[in-house]
């Protein structure tokens, strides 16, 4: 657990000073931080990750119905929803390395797998909160137009319909290509049953083409089709 933590470090990394210093320290501290720091005072950054998001939809919608104006509603949507997820979010938490800031209790601070991706999401979204609420709407879409549209490769998300969940995209490209739509079958199972691994082969005909593990056959369905993708250079 942080016992000091620079934000004047974050506010010129992400290029923004604030008025009222607090709230960028309270949209960096996780729930977590607070049950374990009850005596402290502090607020965690849930309502500014809820505010945040709603300004990071609205830029974004604005963004793309300028960008693209001959599609449709739905494809807008679909690249939105590319855009503002967990894992698009965590990877510019990691270029603006967030992960150094957040406030979070000893047990949080251990994981560093999913759970903490969707922490620093979280995280980027309380920011985006944060500066609205700061210094108002031009600074929170400036700070959103230079750190998430300039740093996610938008032209490669629509060329390639990375939209589209692994699944999905190897779905269409089997049946474009080959004519053949993707079956799936369980390889194994391990672990008690409130922590179970599936193993899963993704399978176009007879012929294996990867396999994937996953917490969950849904899980394990997707990194196998990802691994796919790899295989055949789709």
């Amino acid at each position: 657990m942080k016992q000091y933590v620079n934000f004047e470090e974050l506010e010129r990394k992400i290029g923004v000073s604030f008025k009222d210093k607090a709230i960028l320290r309270r949209a960096c501290t996780h729930r977590s931080y607070i049950n374990e720091n009850k005596g402290l005072g502090l607020e965690h950054n849930e309502r500014l990750e809820f505010l945040g998001d709603a300004v990071l939809e609205l830029v974004v919608t604005f963004f793309l119905f300028q960008k693209y104006p001959g599609h449709a509603e739905g494809d807008l949507t679909a690249y939105r929803s590319a855009i503002v997820n967990t894992v698009s979010l965590s990877k510019v938490a990691q270029y603006l390395e967030v992960n150094n800031y957040i406030l979070l209790s000893r047990g949080e601070s251990r994981d560093n797998g999913r759970a903490r991706g969707i922490i620093l999401a979280d995280a980027i979204e309380a920011i985006i909160g944060a500066i609205y609420v700061d210094q108002g709407y031009g600074a929170a879409a400036n700070f959103i137009s230079q750190h998430i549209l300039e740093v996610i490769d938008i032209e490669e998300i629509v060329a390639k319909k990375l939209w589209l969940d692994a699944k999905s995209r190897f779905q269409e490209k089997a049946q474009e290509v080959h004519g053949i739509t993707p079956s799936y079958k369980t390889l194994k199972e391990t672990g008690p049953d409130h922590s179970k691994q599936f193993t899963l082969a993704v399978f176009l005909g007879d012929v294996q083409i990867a396999t994937g593990a996953g917490l969950s056959k849904q899980e394990a369905e997707q990194k196998a089709a990802e691994k796919a993708l790899e295989v055949k250079g789709w």
